[in-house]
């Protein structure tokens, strides 16, 4: 495209720069979001409640892919972003062509190592002999996918990147509609079962995945691919993974706590215990999505103005960020905490996992206010480069806080203790972010004052963007 994108970051009017980016980016993770939540609903209503524990098991799976495009998307997003406010686009070009490798090199990666002993894999994450046969069947297809997926995730977030959210959601939604056509085919006419919800899955994933290729070959985007930034460098690699590792950090410690989760649920609750984790799985990918997409549409905002050092236009930017995303997640809190019902049984019809699927809900769901602000603050960290601050708020609610609980409480309070594992994790983690996030806010608050004492003496001019490249890798 020509400019507009870029020139929309250098907006001053930040709530509704913000509400631009967030609003394509939250309709476009929430169609996104529907590839695993439609695959559940069908499954729940026309295979049963073992098949949605086999999604369950195999979810840890889907999620690692998930990190690796979570990784590169936000790694490459954040160093893409602050080299175009610090008036750098060949190596942002730089950036973008090393973070497509490297999703390929990788997802082919885990295609090959999960396909070599599939059974061996689910029984780790915690299959039964009586869910093994559904894992098995979904997990074989899906990981066949993994390029497709995680190179759609990635690059929601690389081209956000550049101040366009409308290519992203676009993609996104076209997936999610194919997602759920090829369902009801494959499934329900067909009666394919779980297969056909993995098949359709990853044949939908084709089509995002063709149309954010297209664009970057359509001459419309503001950042080119070019073959010789497609070569790995190691500089920018290692700018992008001082970054973005914290979002695989996160997403693979949210990995291994899910699996844990299914192997003590199999312990103390059965099967039935681990079908409800499955779905509320589900609806937690919808809970947290107002914290998560209103971090994504900070994140090329705060990025390009702390490239440029404009920090009071990043200090007002988080700040509505934070407010938004909490009140966000407040009213799904208010939703539900008080009636989980209807929205579990729109997974499954069967009376006993609503009931204890209900159950869960309510505990699990004790601290879900929270999120928006854990969100946000984590995401801040990546935006402005900060790696140490990021990485800690990254793994700390499902790796220093979760898994712990997870082992602990079931000792005491039986299945139970799974449950309220998930929000004391949420308090503890809100604490510890609050505690990184508000030396941040000083250091930056200290600038801004430096800056405008600087431009009343007149050593600057105005605090527009600087045409050469900042130093990309700011952490600490």
């Amino acid at each position: 495209m020509d400019r507009r994108g870029v020139s929309m970051l250098d907006d001053d009017r930040v709530g509704r720069l913000l509400l631009k980016l967030s609003a394509p980016a939250f309709f476009g993770m929430f169609v996104m979001t529907l590839y695993n939540v439609i695959d559940t609903i069908f499954i729940g209503h026309y295979v049963g409640p073992l098949g949605i524990a086999g999604l369950s098991i195999v979810f840890p799976f889907q999620m690692l892919s998930m990190g690796l495009g979570q990784m590169f998307g936000m790694g490459g997003a954040s160093v893409i972003s602050r080299l175009i406010g610090g008036g750098n686009p060949a190596r942002a070009e730089r950036a973008l062509g090393n973070a497509i490798t490297s999703i390929v090199i990788l997802s082919a990666i885990i295609t090959i190592v999960g396909l070599s002993n599939a059974d061996f894999w689910l029984r780790l994450m915690g299959a039964s002999e009586t869910i093994l046969p559904y894992a098995r069947d979904y997990m074989t297809i899906i990981l066949i996918g993994t390029v497709f997926r995680t190179y759609a995730m990635a690059s929601n977030a690389l081209i956000r990147s550049e101040g366009n959210a409308r290519v992203p959601m676009i993609g996104m939604i076209m997936g999610a509609v194919a997602n759920i056509i090829l369902d009801a085919i494959f499934i329900i006419p067909l009666d394919m079962g779980i297969k056909g919800a993995a098949l359709a899955t990853v044949l939908a994933q084709l089509l995002p995945t063709a149309y954010f290729i297209r664009y970057y070959f359509s001459g419309k985007n503001f950042l080119k691919i070019h073959a010789q930034n497609l070569i790995l460098d190691f500089g920018i690699m290692k700018d992008i993974l001082a970054i973005g590792v914290a979002s695989f950090a996160r997403t693979i410690a949210g990995s291994l706590s899910a699996i844990l989760v299914n192997r003590v649920l199999v312990s103390y609750g059965g099967d039935f215990a681990v079908s409800a984790y499955g779905i509320i799985n589900r609806i937690m990918m919808f809970a947290m999505m107002p914290g998560m997409v209103t971090g994504q549409g900070l994140q090329p905002v705060l990025g390009f103005n702390y490239g440029a050092k404009r920090y009071d236009r990043a200090l007002r930017a988080m700040k509505i960020a934070v407010i938004a995303s909490t009140g966000l997640c407040l009213i799904s809190f208010i939703i539900l905490y008080f009636i989980p019902e209807p929205i579990i049984r729109i997974f499954t019809t069967d009376s006993e996992l609503v009931a204890l699927a209900s159950h869960a809900a309510r505990r699990i769901f004790l601290a879900l206010y929270l999120i928006g602000f854990i969100m946000v603050g984590s995401l801040t960290f990546q935006s402005i480069g900060k790696a140490t601050q990021s990485f800690v708020t990254a793994i700390s609610r499902p790796f220093l806080f979760l898994i712990p609980l997870i082992f602990i409480l079931p000792l005491y309070l039986d299945v139970d203790g799974v449950w309220l594992a998930f929000p004391i994790s949420d308090g503890l983690t809100c604490i510890l972010t609050v505690i990184l996030l508000v030396p941040q806010i000083r250091e930056m608050r200290r600038a801004r004052l430096s800056a405008m004492q600087a431009m009343e003496s007149g050593s600057l001019p105005n605090q527009q963007p600087t045409h050469h490249s900042p130093e990309v890798t700011d952490s600490q």
